[in-house]
C-alpha cells in the first residue's frame, strides 16, 4: 500500500479544535447518562444538583464557554496507521507529530479562552508554562492510512484521586473490588462525582495506569467484552452507588455514572490494579485523519 502524507497544519488545526469542543461540549453519551440518572435519583437534593450539571452543559455548547474552569492537563492518544507520515514544513525539517500536537495544544488553549494549568516543573519554582503545554501524548502505532487524534481534558481534582496498587497474585476480586470502591469512597466529593471510573487490570506498573485511563474513553453505555469483567462492572457501579456520595458529594443515589474495566496480560507474580477517576465534567473528543 502507497504511504499516505498528512500535512503538519493539518495535525495542528485538528488538535486545536479538539482542545476547544472538548472543553465547550459535553459527549452526548456522558449527557444521557446524566439525564437518566436524574430521572432515577430518588434524593431531591441530589435530583437538582444533575439537573443544574445539565444546565451547565446546555448553556457551555450554546455560550461556547468551558464546561469547567479547570480545563484540564492535555491527555492526547494517537493511534498512527503504519502506510501514514506527516509532512513537516520545509522550513523546519526537525519538528515531528509531537510538535504539531503540542502547537494545536497551545492555540487552542489560547484561541479557546482556556484556563491553562501546566508547570514546567514539579516541585521546585512550579512556573505555569502560559500554554498548557506539554501535553501528555500516547502513541500507537495501528494498521492501515488513518490518523486518530482524541484529546482528553483531564482535571487536577479527579486526576489527584486516581490511585495505584500491586496486589498479590492469590489476591480475590472481592478483595480487589472492595479497595476499588474504598478508592472512590475516598475520593468523596474532592473529585467532583457524579464520576467515571475507570479501572486497569493486568500489565505491569505503568500499562495498568495507562489503561485505566484508556477505558475512560469508552461509550458509557457498552460493556467489557468478557462476561466475568462485564458483571464486575456492573457490580461495582451498583456498589459505588450505594456509597450515598451522590452529586457533589450532597448524597443521593448517583456517586458513579460507570466503571469500566480494562485489562492487560500480566506476570505469574504480579497483580497491579489501578482506578483512574474521571468527574462529570468528562470532556475528550476524537477525530480520525
Amino acid at each position: 500500500m502507497a504511504t499516505r502524507t498528512i500535512q503538519y497544519e493539518t495535525v495542528v488545526e485538528t488538535v486545536e479544535r479538539l482542545c476547544i469542543e472538548s472543553c465547550y461540549e459535553l459527549p452526548d453519551d456522558v449527557l444521557k447518562a446524566l439525564k437518566s440518572a436524574a430521572d432515577r435519583e430518588t434524593d431531591e437534593r441530589a435530583k437538582k444538583i444533575l439537573g443544574q450539571l445539565i444546565e451547565n452543559a446546555s448553556l457551555a455548547q450554546q455560550e461556547r464557554i468551558p464546561l469547567c474552569q479547570d480545563t484540564g492537563l492535555t491527555v492526547v492518544f494517537v493511534e498512527q496507521g503504519a502506510d501514514v507520515t506527516i509532512s513537516v514544513p520545509d522550513d523546519d525539517p526537525k519538528l515531528c507529530i509531537t510538535d504539531a500536537i503540542n502547537e494545536g495544544v497551545a492555540k487552542g488553549y489560547e484561541n479557546g479562552l482556556l484556563r491553562k494549568s501546566i508547570v514546567a516543573e514539579p516541585l521546585n519554582e512550579r512556573t505555569n508554562t502560559k500554554t498548557n503545554t506539554p501535553a501528555v501524548i500516547h502513541y500507537s502505532i495501528v494498521p492501515g492510512d488513518k490518523l486518530k487524534i482524541t484529546v482528553m481534558a483531564k482535571g487536577g481534582g479527579c486526576e489527584n484521586k486516581s490511585r495505584f496498587k500491586m496486589f498479590n497474585p492469590t489476591d480475590t476480586k472481592q478483595t480487589v473490588s472492595n479497595w476499588i470502591i474504598d478508592v472512590v469512597r475516598q475520593a468523596g466529593a474532592n473529585a467532583c462525582p457524579p464520576f467515571i471510573i475507570g479501572v486497569g487490570l493486568g500489565g505491569n506498573f505503568e500499562t495498568a495506569c495507562l489503561i485505566s485511563k484508556k477505558a475512560l474513553l469508552r461509550n458509557i453505555d457498552d460493556h467489557n467484552p468478557v462476561q466475568f469483567y462485564a458483571e464486575m462492572e456492573t457490580e461495582l457501579l451498583e456498589k459505588i452507588n450505594d456509597l450515598n456520595v451522590g452529586p457533589q458529594g450532597f448524597g443521593g443515589n448517583t456517586t458513579a455514572l460507570a466503571v469500566k474495566i480494562e485489562t492487560a496480560p500480566c506476570h505469574i507474580a504480579s497483580l497491579p490494579v489501578a482506578v483512574n477517576i474521571e468527574c462529570h465534567s468528562h470532556r475528550h473528543k476524537s477525530q480520525i485523519l
